[in-house]
């Protein structure tokens, strides 16, 4: 059982490292494209490293939440259980949907108005 933890952690390792390595190479890739008006695929090549970087981060922290919540070592931490839900929850929910909603917006129009 030891052996195959270990072996299953050192997977869980290699895999980690490889997808850190690859979002290194694609943060240096999206530097060296410089500005991104500077050929017709640049803003597709720079979307599309971006992209691949949030999916390496999202494979990483999986791997990692993995490895410390569930098998081969065991859950070793215990969520909370949920809170009830109140009408100042909800309040407070609509106040920050609002908040960002309108942050958004005001950076659609300050955006439309810079370019």
């Amino acid at each position: 059982m030891r052996a195959l933890r270990n072996r299953t952690l050192n997977l869980y390792d290699a895999i980690t490292l490889l997808m850190l390595i690859g979002i290194a190479v694609l943060i240096a890739y999206t530097v060296r494209l410089g500005p991104l008006l500077a050929g017709p695929g640049a803003q597709q090549s720079f979307g599309f490293a971006v992209s691949l970087m949030f999916l390496m981060a999202a494979v990483v922290v999986h791997l990692i939440d993995r490895t410390y919540r569930v098998w081969p070592l065991g859950r070793r931490i215990t969520p909370t259980p949920p809170g009830p839900v109140t009408a100042r929850a909800q309040a407070k929910f609509l106040a920050v949907l609002i908040l960002v909603i309108g942050a958004a917006a005001v950076a659609y129009v300050l955006g439309g108005l810079i370019a």
